[in-house]
């Protein structure tokens, strides 16, 4: 089996996803076409040696339905044969697309392949697919009763269940903004963005956040029926220490060892390992950690041989549980901020961690990189790289 080499990697800045975003005005294809369009320009690859475009969307509905991969590559100017497909595992969708891609090469199958995501916010607001549906389906409702709940409920009860505090969400939060500005300040961002319509920066930093500050936000989960089903939580998340809405995309050069000596490419980074896991669906955002102890034990590696870590912002509590169940120093868990600051566009979440952690590595000198993402109903995606 050969290895998979990621070439290089590109994002969007990340825009607000509503009507006043940067990106609001911009179709979804149009916006994913942007990050595959970018990541063919930096390379230099004929597109045409391209075997797939695999990409992941959240809300595949409305302009973001129909096989989106294969659209925005047509839009990126890829040649018609260049196929494309859209995957959908929630929040952790386009790092499995880079988990496909490297998985392809190695098993032969590919010997160059795109990974990518996309989700646009402003346009299909966020749980389009899922209104007046149940998505869940009647026997999944028979084994789990009304014990399911939405994440943000999900957040509470996993901050409840580790005994996180108010002022820790806040603290961490604070810290994310702070990061992502020192890094665009300091130029470290530079490199892995690909600028459009005039947004060259991430729109939902907040540098002036603080905990004091963010401690006067109101709680955004609590209602009288979730307090009423819930007594005894004593609530704290708010959108202060939750990822906001967004607009962005990113994509993801793969390639096998072959394909990279005969085009004379020159790769960033070695995929080591990879896992994905199922967990809890009433906690739902947990799966990081069995995941993360998953893809360390089939690299061979321990938490202490991690150099830098991404680990997806959806809430503060989410990586705080994460941290002290795996011992993470956090000093190295999202180095350049996280997506309480930059943003979370869904689909293209996956891929835009893994743009960031290769610049973080080549930034810090690390080797080795660990990227995990929690998902909707339970579920998460780790991988770890090694620098090269």
């Amino acid at each position: 089996m050969t290895d998979a080499y990621i070439i290089d990697a590109v994002r969007t800045p990340v825009a607000k996803g509503k009507s006043s975003g940067a990106y609001a005005d911009i179709h979804p294809v149009d916006l994913h076409a942007h990050a595959l369009r970018a990541i063919v320009e930096r390379t230099g690859i004929d597109p045409g040696q391209i075997d797939d475009v695999i990409s992941g969307a959240v809300a595949q509905i409305g302009e973001q339905s129909g096989d989106t991969a294969r659209w925005a590559a047509l839009a990126a100017g890829y040649p018609e044969s260049v196929p494309g497909v859209t995957v959908d595992r929630q929040c952790g969708s386009s790092q499995q697309a880079v988990h496909f891609a490297a998985q392809g090469v190695k098993a032969g199958a590919y010997e160059i392949a795109v990974a990518s995501g996309v989700e646009s916010m402003s346009r299909i607001p966020i749980g389009s697919q899922s209104v007046g549906r149940d998505w869940r389906g009647p026997a999944v409702g028979a084994r789990y009763g009304d014990a399911l709940v939405p994440q943000g409920i999900s957040a509470e009860l996993i901050a409840d269940r580790w005994g996180l505090s108010r002022r820790s969400l806040d603290e961490f939060a604070a810290e994310s903004h702070r990061r992502a500005a020192a890094a665009w300040s300091a130029g470290r961002f530079d490199a892995e963005v690909a600028p459009i319509t005039g947004l060259r920066t991430d729109e939902t930093i907040r540098p002036e956040s603080t905990p004091e500050s963010l401690a006067a936000l109101r709680l955004a989960f609590r209602t009288d029926d979730w307090a009423a089903r819930f007594p005894d939580l004593d609530w704290k998340v708010t959108a202060g220490n939750s990822s906001p809405v967004n607009d962005g995309s990113a994509a993801v050069l793969v390639a096998s060892e072959a394909a990279t000596n005969r085009l004379g490419l020159t790769p960033r980074a070695r995929m080591v390992a990879t896992a994905v896991v199922g967990d809890d669906p009433v906690l739902m955002l947990t799966g990081i950690i069995p995941a993360t102890r998953k893809v360390l034990a089939r690299a061979g590696l321990r938490i202490e041989d991690i150099d830098a870590f991404e680990v997806n912002e959806a809430f503060a509590s989410v990586v705080l549980a994460w941290q002290a169940e795996t011992g993470a120093d956090l000093a190295k868990v999202n180095v350049n901020g996280g997506a309480i600051a930059i943003g979370h566009p869904l689909g293209g979440s996956g891929a835009r961690l893994t743009t960031t952690l290769l610049g973080v590595l080549e930034q810090t000198g690390g080797r080795y990189g660990l990227q995990v993402m929690c998902e909707a109903g339970g579920q998460a995606n780790a991988m770890i790289v090694e620098r090269l």
